[in-house]
């Protein structure tokens, strides 16, 4: 199996993610803008900005020239940061929508289409904000794009055997709380090993899961 492919690997979700898919025995490629391979013992790593298309287009080609057509893409990459509709900036707004939005698309515009002519695979978005916050403006804007991205995607792609999904976090991510991030990762290997029968298309975690 050629492995996971996960864009966003920062030390919270990414890492928990890419840890408990190579317990698996799948390899592991990591895009981030750092660059880091989590600490992950041959995991393969990639530097991109999720906001420039073509640093992101190259660090997918580096990627999947590698590891081959993945079994599994996670896009974890997300700006997260308070913002009020009373401070709304426009170039701000769209900096923050290109990473959360537009870098899951252009992920997916990338990859999605050889893993549906091979007839399988997973494509896993990170979602949040079950309820948008007026204090996160770009933040609730942007999971609610990633919801109707994985609606499309799955309209798409998921005829060709692609299993299009989101995992939506209702909290701050934190080791030792009800977000620990080891615990959130749990989901991730669950949708990708669902039978195509059972697929579910959004996984919520709140403090009751």
């Amino acid at each position: 199996m050629p492995g996971a492919l996960i864009i966003g690997a920062g030390p919270g979700i990414g890492r928990s993610v890419a840890h408990r898919f190579a317990r698996e025995r799948l390899r592991v490629a990591l895009v981030s803008r750092t660059g880091s391979t989590l600490d992950l013992e041959g995991a393969s790593a990639y530097r991109a900005d999720c906001a420039d298309e073509d640093e992101l287009r190259a660090a997918l080609d580096a990627a999947v020239g590698e590891l081959g057509t993945p079994d599994v893409v996670v896009y974890n990459a997300a700006i997260i940061r308070p913002d009020s509709p009373g401070e709304a900036n426009a170039r701000a707004q769209l900096d923050a929508w290109a990473v959360n939005v537009v870098g899951a698309l252009v992920t997916a515009a990338h990859v999605v289409p050889a893993m549906a002519r091979r007839g399988n695979g997973t494509f896993l978005v990170t979602g949040g904000m079950p309820q948008p916050k007026a204090q996160y403006v770009s933040l609730s804007l942007g999971k609610a794009g990633v919801r109707t991205l994985v609606a499309m995607l799955d309209e798409e792609y998921g005829p060709s055997g692609i299993h299009v999904a989101s995992v939506t976090v209702a909290g701050p991510v934190a080791p030792g709380t009800a977000f620990a991030p080891d615990d959130i990762a749990e989901h991730y290997w669950h949708l990708h090993t669902q039978p195509r029968a059972q697929w579910q298309h959004e996984v919520l975690h709140s403090d009751d899961s």
